[in-house]
């Protein structure tokens, strides 16, 4: 039998047992209900986009002066079947990443075919998009370390992925935070699933809460108009992604408070592949409670269960 096959009927079963997130919505109102079906779609949609994370393919770092790509074995950077067997050669400059194409190579940037171009990465203004038939890929730079990251948008993971588990829907899980500033915005010091790189938000503060009783806090990274939570609890590594999920909050009003809604803590984009550069949970932020809300994990959802043969 097709190990994919495989795999997406064990992950039926799961989501079949386990329920996701549908099962028991006691308490919760119509519009609170729509109002999650309609994130979960997003969610979903965001996923399979063309800048989502299911179409990923390769996250290579650029650790050499000059790096041979394309699909033959005997390169440096070694690209999917459907590349040729030798496309051009990455350089690492001063300026950034110069790659020079083969002319056999039919590559594309903003649908022009180029022979050599500086890559802007995706920390710039105007990053590069360079494009080759289904392929596609651009520079990251992560800490002034460079890496090409490569989708391929006919990847199989693009249909195969199955339905997230999650809990059942909690209303309770759905409280009211409040921001306590620090006396000055912290950068924070996080790991990422990449060893040796770091993860450095700015952080406001925490934003405190109360479930059951007990108060807790969550430290809080600035995230646009929005707070970024990088949580663990003691679901962690059992029932959801080990490295912790995320969630977002509003930036507070003037009276600071703001509602943390846990039902909406999703898995990072690590738990489906292995070309991210998610952060990991701190310490600190790994709560002594059983966040029952959310996205849970299995690893049949990851990309290379889905595709590996």
């Amino acid at each position: 039998m097709n190990r994919s096959i495989l795999i997406i009927g064990i992950v039926a079963l799961f989501v079949s047992s386990c329920g996701t997130g549908d099962a028991d919505t006691s308490g919760a109102d119509a519009a609170y209900l729509a109002d999650l079906e309609e994130w979960r779609v997003k969610r979903m949609t965001a996923l399979r986009a063309e800048d989502g994370y299911l179409n990923l393919a390769g996250l290579f770092w650029l650790t050499e002066e000059k790096s041979r790509f394309g699909s033959a074995e005997d390169n440096d950077i070694q690209f999917p079947p459907a590349a040729p067997a030798y496309v051009g050669d990455f350089e690492l400059t001063e300026d950034g990443v110069m790659m020079t194409v083969s002319p056999d190579a039919d590559v594309r940037v903003d649908g022009e075919r180029v022979e050599s171009i500086l890559m802007l990465d995706d920390t710039t203004e105007a990053p590069v998009t360079v494009t080759m038939g289904q392929l596609a890929w651009v520079v990251v730079n992560r800490e002034r370390k460079m890496a090409v990251r490569l989708r391929d948008f006919e990847h199989p993971a693009l249909t195969a992925l199955p339905p997230i588990p999650s809990f059942d829907i909690n209303p309770g899980w759905r409280v009211e935070g409040e921001l306590i500033l620090y006396d000055e915005p912290r950068i924070a010091n996080m790991d990422t699933v990449i060893e040796g790189l770091g993860y450095n938000p700015q952080s406001p503060g925490v934003v405190a809460f109360e479930f059951g009783g007990e108060r807790y806090d969550l430290e809080a990274y600035a995230s646009g108009e929005r707070l970024l939570f990088v949580f663990g609890d003691l679901t962690s590594g059992r029932d959801t992604y080990p490295a912790g999920r995320f969630v977002y909050a509003a930036w507070p009003g003037e009276d600071g408070k703001t509602i943390l809604d846990f039902n909406k803590s999703y898995n990072p984009p690590c738990a489906f592949g292995d070309f991210s550069t998610c952060p990991v949970a701190s310490p600190r932020n790994r709560l002594p409670v059983r966040i029952e809300a959310g996205e849970r994990y299995v690893a049949a959802l990851h990309v290379g269960s889905l595709t590996r043969d």
